[in-house]
C-alpha cells in the first residue's frame, strides 16, 4: 500500500504539534520516522491510525483520499499500529487479549485462535505462554504480543514505534528478519525509533521531523552523522558527567530477600547501596531488575527477608511511607503507572503536592518552563510525548528526594532528551542520595553508573564497581555466563 499524507496539521491547545506535513511512503518498503522527541512523530502516526484526528490535510492510500476517525476504521482499510504504551488489556491472559486485537477477523473458538496465535509467534520466533495474564509480562514481551494482533489482523501498513525496546539482542534480530519477510510480502512498514543504529539496518528510506516539520529524506545507505545533524542541528552532544564522590551512609539494604514475580522472582539478593552512588540494574527482560525496584519502592513485599530504605525497616510498610521518607519511584509504563490518563499537567502538580489550582497553575507553568516540557499547564498527559511525560515525571521529584529509583528512564527517547535528563538526576541527585535505575540498553548504563548489579535468573550474579565495568563481562553475566 502506498502512503501520502498531505499538509497534515494537529493542534492540542495553543500548541501547535504538526505544521504542514507532507510525506510519501512507497508500497513494499521499510521506511523510518526520526526526530527528537516532541518534533511529532508519534502524533503524525496516530493520526494515520485514526487515533487522533488531525486539524488540517488529507490522506491518500494507493492514490485515493480517505477519511476516517477511528482506530477500527483504520484496521479496516488495513493499517495498524504498535504503540509505545502496550494497548492491551492486563487482568486477561495472552490468548484472550490476542483474541481481542482480531476485530477483522472475529472468531470465539479458543482452539483455532491458539492456533493461529502459536503460529504468528512461531513465525517471529517470540516466545508466549497463550495462558499467561498480560499483567505477567513485562514492557518487551507485551509488545511482542501487540505485534502478534497486529499481524493476525492481516495488516497491510505496519506502524512500529519504537519496537525494540526491551527485547533481548536475539529477539531483536529474529524481529528484523520477520519484517524483511513482512516487506517482500508487499506489506509497508513505518518505523519510527531513536536508535539509528537500527534506523540504518533496517530502512530504505528515512523521513526527519524536527518541531513539527519535515526537515529532510535521506535513501539507504544512511551516514548517522546527518541524521543526527538533521534531528538536532548539531551532530555531536556533550557527554554526560559522572557524579565525583565517594559512597555514604547505607540508603537501600537487601538482606536475603525473596520474592515472587517477573520470570523467575528474586532469590537470596543481598545488596547494600550507599549515599553518593549510581546503581545502573543490567540484565535480560525480565531477569529481577523490575522486581527489585518495586521491592525497593514498597511497592512489594518479600516473602522472606528483609529491605531497609532511608533508616526504616518496609515490614508492613507501604509505598506512601517511602514516598515521605525521601524515596521515589518513575515507572517504564509512563501512562499506566507513573501518569494519569485525562488528568491536566496542572492536575498532576496539585495532587502530588496537595496545591489549590491557582498554586498548582503556577508549579506547573515553572516546571514547564525549567524542564523544557512541550505543553501548557492544562494540556492532558496523554497529548504529551514520551519525552515529554518523562520531563514531567522528572519535575514532580521532590527536590529533597534521597533514594531515586527509575525503571528504564530513556524508554523510547531521543539522544539530546536521554542526556539532558541525565545530567538532571545527576546534577540534582547524583551526591546527596543514591540513583538506581534499569536500563535495556547496555552502553546507557555504562555511561552514567559507579557501580553495576547484573541480574541473571532472578539472582544478582555481579556486583561491579566503576574500575570493573566492562561491556563483555556485563554482557557475558547476563546470558548466564
Amino acid at each position: 500500500m502506498h502512503i501520502e499524507l498531505q499538509q497534515i496539521h494537529k493542534r492540542f491547545g495553543k500548541v501547535e504539534a504538526l505544521k504542514g506535513i507532507d510525506l510519501k511512503v512507497s508500497g513494499g518498503t521499510i521506511h523510518g520516522l526520526v526526530g527528537e522527541n516532541g518534533a511529532g512523530k508519534s502524533t503524525l502516526m496516530k493520526i494515520l491510525t485514526g487515533y487522533l484526528s488531525s486539524s488540517g490535510g488529507r490522506i491518500l492510500l494507493d492514490g485515493e483520499a480517505v477519511k476516517y476517525g477511528t482506530p477500527a476504521e483504520a484496521a479496516g482499510l488495513g493499517i495498524g499500529m504498535l504503540y509505545q504504551e502496550p494497548q492491551d488489556f492486563p487482568p486477561l491472559s495472552v490468548l484472550e487479549n490476542f483474541m481481542v486485537g482480531r476485530d477483522s477477523h472475529p472468531d470465539g473458538n479458543r482452539a483455532r485462535q491458539r492456533k493461529r496465535l502459536q503460529g504468528l509467534a512461531e513465525k517471529a520466533r517470540f516466545e508466549l505462554d497463550p495462558d499467561t495474564p498480560v499483567e505477567k509480562l513485562t514492557i518487551g514481551e507485551r509488545q511482542q504480543l501487540e505485534l502478534l494482533r497486529l499481524l493476525g489482523r492481516n495488516a497491510r501498513v505496519l506502524i512500529l514505534d519504537e519496537p525494540t525496546t526491551g527485547i533481548s539482542e536475539r529477539q531483536k534480530e529474529r524481529l528484523f528478519q520477520a519484517l524483511y519477510q513482512m516487506r517482500d510480502q508487499g506489506r509497508t512498514i513505518l518505523l519510527i525509533s531513536h536508535k539509528l543504529d537500527e534506523v540504518s539496518s533496517l530502512c530504505d528510506r528515512v523521513t526527519i521531523l524536527r518541531q513539527g516539520r519535515v526537515v529532510g529524506e535521506e535513501e539507504a545507505p544512511f551516514h548517522i552523522s546527518r541524521l543526527l545533524e538533521l534531528m538536532f542541528d548539531q551532530s555531536h552532544q556533550e557527554p554526560v558527567p559522572r557524579p565525583d564522590s565517594r559512597p555514604g551512609r547505607a540508603i537501600l539494604d537487601f538482606d536475603r530477600v525473596v520474592a515472587r514475580g517477573e520470570r523467575n522472582g528474586l532469590h537470596q539478593c543481598s545488596v547494600t547501596l550507599r549515599q553518593g552512588e549510581v546503581v545502573g540494574l543490567a540484565g535480560l527482560s525480565g531477569s529481577g531488575q523490575g522486581l527489585f525496584l518495586r521491592l525497593a519502592a514498597a511497592l512489594q513485599r518479600p516473602l522472606e527477608g528483609e529491605v531497609h530504605s532511608l533508616g526504616h525497616s518496609h515490614r508492613g510498610r507501604k509505598h506512601s511511607a517511602f514516598r515521605r521518607a525521601g524515596g521515589t519511584f518513575l515507572p517504564a509504563d509512563r501512562l499506566e503507572e507513573g501518569l494519569i490518563p485525562g488528568f491536566t499537567i496542572q492536575d498532576h502538580f496539585a495532587l502530588a503536592r496537595g496545591l489549590p489550582a491557582h498554586k498548582a497553575r503556577e508549579t506547573a507553568v515553572e516546571a514547564i518552563d525549567r524542564f523544557n516540557i512541550h505543553g501548557q499547564p492544562e494540556s492532558p498527559v496523554d497529548a504529551l510525548s514520551g519525552g515529554n511525560q518523562q520531563r514531567l515525571q522528572l519535575s514532580l521529584i521532590p527536590e529533597d528526594a534521597r533514594l531515586i529509583l527509575l525503571e528504564e528512564p530513556t524508554r523510547g527517547l531521543d539522544v539530546s532528551s536521554g542526556e539532558w535528563i541525565w545530567h538532571h538526576l545527576l546534577e540534582r541527585y547524583g551526591t546527596t542520595g543514591a540513583i538506581v535505575f534499569s536500563s535495556a540498553e547496555l552502553e546507557e548504563i555504562l555511561a552514567v553508573a559507579t557501580r553495576v548489579l547484573v541480574f541473571f535468573d532472578g539472582r544478582v550474579v555481579r556486583d561491579l564497581g566503576s574500575d570493573q565495568l566492562d561491556y563483555q563481562h556485563i554482557a557475558s553475566a547476563m546470558t548466564g555466563n
